[in-house]
């Protein structure tokens, strides 16, 4: 670029995404462009023209029928003088507009009508993006030479998951800065999709801090827990409070930094030895040669021996080997103050048991050892493909630690054990419990929410899906490949973020089965929840029960089932009778959409 500042042109189309143009269009001013803004009418919704107009410190345009503009030929001037066009965020209707080359306001009207590059940021609801017109339409916009950005994936503003949702500020910034040959600093890559700063007060901002690179890898850079320089506390505010509580006093310091430090504390510990041994020798030799002297003045015998026997002073040779906690370790000989001697036998000559070659599995059996009491020939789920969730997931936050929760999943797998008795071809996607597979039961183990998504997918199509599992809601942002230490009395940050709704991506999925369950575990208000969450997840049924007490991990369970004709609610009763009871409601519901079918 020139010496000039590069102008982009920003076309603000009608998404809850437009939120975000508000930090791109500060990130633009930062990074040195100057960029004036278009909003359309769906736009304005979301964010208003002031904002906008006092983030650029320019006029916005929002409307094709301005007169003092128009008389100029307003949309025309405004094409030409940008150096690049962006339209972010660019709804499934802008780019259709765009690529049927309608121009219908002022936004499709500039970018009908300029001659300079043009950038689209999609954002929209996943079906919408994986939808075959969105497709053609993005083909013909690139075949046009427009530089369409791919969407993140991501929770939508909507419940569902999947591609459609705006890349941060952050990312855009850099494609446009790459179109403008602008230099932009490097960042870490936690620090990409971090939001520039936080409001705190009615004031005050709080910016993000992050360490600059000085040819330190991030995985190496050790954060301390104050920063380098003192800061006088503020006043007011939350970041007030913090700052009056916490000294920040410790400089950063880098991971070979502190582990120089600590190598070096026994190479000290061991120079201040030798000093001292040569301080001792020297000072002994000294005293050797004036003994005489000293015995005689005080009348010291010098052939005397110190009485080394005191409380103070071990008896070299008298401790004992410890006693082997098996007879099989008799097999070595242990060192003691008189020699090496074979460990002494246990007192009263009791052998300790062998631990047997190989160890028992201890997976309990959710059927405790029986089957289910069918009768001979019922078998209304033959020929049905039944596919059930069931038991936790662990959300890794580093080698040691994850998010869980205190499901058992006995409901689930008791669940599967009645479907394969009634003879349905079960297919069972078990988080991690210690429990053992039923007869009849294809198991497929998995330990995150990620990896139980995935595995749902791949097991469809079905019949029937039954959500019995307790997927967990979040997980960490970020997965730390070491441990993470105790920095003092201060608590880590953990960072979350959503894990994929897998009831709600069978549900309304291309794969859907024909009775799709869901569970509902609540602690109050159980039915309301329930049927609001049948609504939301568009499930065909809920199977709502109270976790408040020891239903998780226990034997025994009592439900309601939710579906759109009412509730049916089902007495207290062992886990493995509300199995067979579901399994059999499973197959009258099946063989009635076969019959209206």
């Amino acid at each position: 670029m020139s010496g000039e500042q590069p102008k982009v042109l920003l076309v603000v189309g009608g998404g809850i995404a437009a939120y975000k143009s508000c930090e791109l269009v500060r990130l633009i001013r930062k990074g040195g462009g100057d960029v004036t803004c278009v909003v359309t009418d769906g736009g304005q919704q979301f964010v208003t023209p002031m904002a906008l107009a006092a983030l650029s410190e320019n006029p916005v345009h929002t409307t094709l029928w301005d007169l003092k503009n128009e008389a100029e030929m307003g949309h025309i001037q405004l094409s030409r003088e940008a150096d690049l066009v962006v339209v972010c965020p660019a709804t499934a209707d802008m780019m259709a507009k765009m690529a049927a080359g309608i121009a219908d306001d002022l936004a499709t009207t500039l970018i009908l009508a300029t001659d300079k590059p043009v950038m689209a940021v999609p954002a929209m609801n996943v079906r919408m993006w994986e939808h075959d017109a969105t497709q053609r339409n993005v083909t013909w916009l690139k075949q046009a030479g427009v530089h369409v950005l791919d969407p993140d994936e991501g929770p939508m503003a909507c419940g569902e998951f999947g591609y459609g949702r705006l890349p941060e500020p952050e990312v855009i910034w850099r494609e446009i800065a790459g179109h403008l040959d602008i230099e932009v600093e490097e960042l870490p890559p936690a620090a990409i999709g971090a939001p520039a700063s936080a409001q705190v007060g009615e004031d005050e901002v709080v910016e993000d801090v992050v360490a600059e690179d000085d040819g330190v890898e991030e995985d190496d850079f050790v954060e301390a827990i104050e920063p380098e320089e003192e800061v006088e506390p503020k006043t007011g505010g939350f970041a007030g409070m913090l700052s009056s509580l916490i000294s920040r006093t410790t400089p950063k310091r880098t991971a070979d930094e502190i582990e120089a430090e600590y190598l070096e504390e026994p190479e000290e510990a061991e120079n201040e030895v030798s000093e001292t041994a040569e301080d001792d020798a020297s000072k002994s030799e000294t005293e050797g040669s004036n003994e005489e002297t000293s015995a005689d003045e005080l009348d010291v015998d010098p052939d005397a021996v110190p009485d080394l026997g005191g409380p103070l002073l071990a008896t070299k040779g008298g401790a004992s080997s410890a006693p082997p906690t098996d007879p099989e370790a008799i097999n070595h000989l242990v060192r003691t103050g008189a020699g090496d001697a074979a460990p002494e036998p246990l007192e009263g000559g009791e052998e300790l048991p062998v631990a047997p070659a190989e160890l028992e599995s201890s997976d309990e059996d959710v059927l405790g050892g029986e089957n289910f009491a069918v009768k001979k020939g019922h078998r209304p789920l033959e020929g049905r493909h039944v596919l059930i969730t069931a038991g936790p997931t662990w959300e890794s936050i580093d080698p040691v630690r994850y998010i869980a929760n205190r499901s058992s999943g006995k409901q689930g797998f008791a669940i599967a054990a009645a479907a394969a008795a009634l003879g349905a071809k079960v297919t069972l996607v078990a988080g991690p419990v210690a429990l053992k597979t039923p007869v009849g039961v294809d198991r497929i183990n998995v330990e995150s929410a990620e990896d139980m998504s995935k595995a749902v997918k791949g097991a469809l199509p079905a019949d029937a899906a039954v959500m019995v599992a307790a997927v967990a809601d979040w997980r960490p942002k970020e997965y730390r490949g070491e441990k993470m230490k105790k920095r003092g009395s201060a608590p880590p940050a953990l960072a979350l973020e959503e894990n994929p709704d897998i009831l709600t991506n069978v549900a309304v999925g291309d794969n859907r089965p024909e009775l799709v369950i869901g569970f509902a575990a609540e602690t109050e208000k159980v039915l309301d929840h329930a049927k609001t969450k049948r609504k939301r997840k568009a499930a065909d049924w809920i199977i709502a029960n109270d976790v408040s007490g020891d239903v998780m991990g226990g034997d025994t369970n009592r439900v309601h089932i939710v579906t759109e004709a009412g509730v049916e609610s089902l007495e207290e009763m062992p886990k493995l009778e509300v199995a067979m009871a579901l399994a059999e409601r499973i197959a009258q519901s099946l063989s009635k959409v076969a019959a209206d079918g």
